[in-house]
């Protein structure tokens, strides 16, 4: 091979992998997000800004953060932190922690502004705001105002993915309340407290909860009151989660001929930034089946 044709090899070579290319720009802000939801609403939020990187605090397989310790993993992803972004309302028991050892993080909850609904005989607020769809749309706008007011340079970006966001949990919205609007009134059993908010948007009534908190067992007394409420009542459906064993719910489904359904409170999931449109859509499909 002569010399001109090792230089037009060499060049066609070069073509598959550019010599001169710029090194990728690295980013220069990191936005931690609590746990699975909030990281959802984050990715798009914050999709296509330059310079910013999204991580997940709690691995997304855990569900919901109760009585959640951090690991020393989870401490070091704060490190290089600008922002912790978490769903607020006592959701995150850890967060005093974060701020005592990283004590220059800025801290945002999301769920400022959402009227809590309280827990019985001074039981703290539940925090499961985001199972309902009108409060993840006031997270999300909570959010957008969030980076706009952090990263202004790119104020128009995040408020086009807000918007854009928005626009779709909105007719989903939309869509709940129109395929749901013949059940309002419908009393269910759920397996915890992870859906009054749910409810309460779509006029559903919370009958009963068959564990109060994920993994605490209830006692044969509280069993046997479930199961007598459900047969007073004429109930016919028991919501499991997926992110939990479904042995109590299965028992009083087989002490009182009720069937058990999975509902999902979107605590878990891919890394899709349609997981919660996704998962809403599905709870859905399971609401129109189970209470036909």
């Amino acid at each position: 091979m002569n010399h001109a044709l090792r230089t037009l090899a060499l060049l066609s070579l070069g073509g598959l992998a550019p010599l001169s290319s710029a090194p990728e720009e690295a980013p220069q802000t990191i936005v931690v997000t609590s746990f699975y939801p909030i990281y959802i609403m984050a990715l798009n939020v914050v999709k296509g800004v330059p310079g910013v990187s999204i991580q997940v605090l709690i691995p997304s397989s855990t569900g919901c953060l109760h009585d959640y310790t951090l690991t020393v993993g989870d401490m070091k992803k704060l490190a290089n932190a600008s922002l912790l972004i978490t769903n607020g309302a006592g959701m995150e028991p850890f967060v005093e922690k974060v701020a005592t050892q990283y004590p220059k993080l800025r801290v945002i909850p999301l769920a400022r502004g959402i009227p809590l609904i309280r827990g019985d005989r001074g039981a703290p607020a539940n925090p499961h705001v985001w199972t309902s769809v009108s409060n993840a749309i006031t997270e999300v706008n909570n959010l957008g105002a969030t980076m706009e007011e952090f990263d202004p340079v790119h104020a128009p970006l995040y408020r086009a993915n807000t918007s854009r966001y928005v626009a779709k949990l909105e007719a989903l919205r939309t869509r709940m309340h129109t395929k749901l609007s013949p059940y309002r009134g419908r009393k269910i059993v759920t397996f915890h407290e992870a859906f009054p908010y749910f409810a309460q948007e779509f006029g559903l009534v919370i009958a009963a909860v068959v564990e109060r908190e994920p993994g605490s067992q209830p006692s044969a007394q509280e069993l046997a009151h479930t199961i007598d409420l459900i047969k007073k009542h004429g109930i016919r459906v028991i919501f499991s989660e997926p992110q939990y064993p479904a042995l109590a719910a299965a028992a009083i489904a087989r002490e009182t001929g009720a069937h058990v359904y999975v509902l999902d409170p979107a605590v878990t999931g891919p890394d899709d930034p349609d997981a919660y449109l996704h998962i809403m859509e599905a709870n859905l499909a399971v609401l129109m089946h189970a209470l036909r």
